[in-house]
């Protein structure tokens, strides 16, 4: 498929800028082809060979119809995703009530004058205090841009940590073109794809702010940016440069 990827690559970006233009002579020439193929006869061919013209078409369409749709169908699907920030959950220590003091060998006694006056503590009508939020530390961060005018991709890119250990590659306002197999990794090149990349599997959304858990065990020390990769083609779409 390495040539497919070549293919699309030079469409991208030679034939991507001068769209509109192409799509002009491309109108054009299906005009000039249809008014050839009346003034030659090959319609009315067609029309007195029914059957032979169906088996040609179908071929066409069997042949054609499913590639077309696995390469052009991303062009019209958008999906979003919208999930909350990782978050580690911190939970505030229950207050220390210190005990009373008193002396060695001699036992308090409170006189019954006493015992009167002191009001008698009501149960806490407060609950116990919660778990609250705190915010994820950021282990590294940077702003996605797209391959090409064809690829795009904006957005950020952030790798977090979690108080565990765990880490999480955070997607915040993302989008990205859409397109066959789009798969998510780590590289150790700050322009891209390289040698020693860790796939974090399928793109989950090309819209939207969403995470992308990290496996166990990953020593992401050595990533440099996040890639968006078409693995079916091995085309770039997108690439965030971490800092730090």
């Amino acid at each position: 498929m390495q040539l497919f990827g070549d293919l699309e690559r030079f469409a991208a970006t030679v034939f991507y800028p001068l769209r509109f233009v192409l799509a002009a002579i491309a109108i054009a020439g299906v005009v000039v082809l249809v008014v050839v193929a009346v003034r030659r006869g090959w319609l009315a061919a067609a029309r007195r060979h029914p059957g032979r013209a169906g088996i040609l078409t179908a071929v066409a369409l069997v042949v054609l119809a499913p590639a077309a749709w696995y390469l052009g169908s991303p062009l019209l699907i958008r999906t979003e995703l919208i999930e909350p920030p990782p978050a580690a959950l911190i939970a505030s220590p229950d207050p220390i009530t210190p005990e009373p003091s008193a002396t060695p060998g001699r036992t308090p006694v409170a006189s019954a004058s006493a015992i009167a006056s002191t009001p008698v503590p009501s149960a806490p009508s407060s609950p116990p205090p919660s778990p609250t939020p705190a915010a994820t530390p950021i282990v590294r961060s940077g702003a996605f841009s797209g391959a090409d005018d064809f690829h795009f991709g904006r957005g950020r890119a952030t790798l977090t940590e979690a108080a565990d250990g765990a880490l999480t590659l955070r997607f915040d306002d993302f989008s990205v073109r859409n397109g066959p197999d789009l798969y998510v990794y780590l590289s150790p090149d700050p322009a891209g794809y390289a040698d020693g990349v860790i796939e974090l599997g399928r793109l989950r959304a090309t819209d939207g702010s969403f995470n992308t858990p990290i496996p166990p065990g990953t020593d992401a020390t050595g990533a440099r940016s996040v890639v968006i990769w078409c693995r079916e083609f091995a085309v770039l779409f997108a690439v965030a440069s971490l800092d730090g």
